[in-house]
């Protein structure tokens, strides 16, 4: 069974406007999979800051986040293991570290629209962009 790791991006499309993303993301979080407290806390950022939802609406989304979805922590070994992967993959320190999340939770895939498709970290972890045909 192949376990899915989403990043922001791909939750935030569940709440756009663009139909079609929107669709694919809905149907991607009632799959299941995981997450991290650093993916909610961009999510809420995005939520407040680009989205202009208030605070109520921002409680709501990431409250059924969290119910639907498996939230890893973020702790000294996701940082040591994020560095790694900036280092190793020349990648941003952000991303390296949901990708250090993805990593440690045992996840096959890492679903995001901003990382490198087909880009395999520590030769486990694909990133898949889930909006590409």
């Amino acid at each position: 069974m192949i376990r899915n790791f989403l990043d922001s991006n791909v939750l935030l499309y569940s709440v756009s406007s663009d139909a079609t993303k929107a669709d694919c993301a809905d149907g991607l979080i009632a799959q299941g999979g995981w997450i991290s407290v650093q993916v909610l806390n961009e999510a809420a950022l995005v939520c407040r800051r680009k989205m202009r939802f208030d605070w109520e609406r921002t409680h709501a989304l990431l409250d059924t986040l969290q119910r639907l979805l498996t939230v890893a922590p973020l702790n000294l070994e996701t940082h040591r293991t994020g560095m790694r992967i900036a280092e190793r993959y020349q990648i941003g320190i952000y991303d390296s570290m949901i990708a250090a999340s993805a990593l440690l939770a045992g996840c096959d895939r890492l679903l995001s629209e901003d990382l490198h498709p087909g880009l395999v970290i520590e030769g486990t972890l694909t990133i898949v962009n889930p909006f590409h045909a």
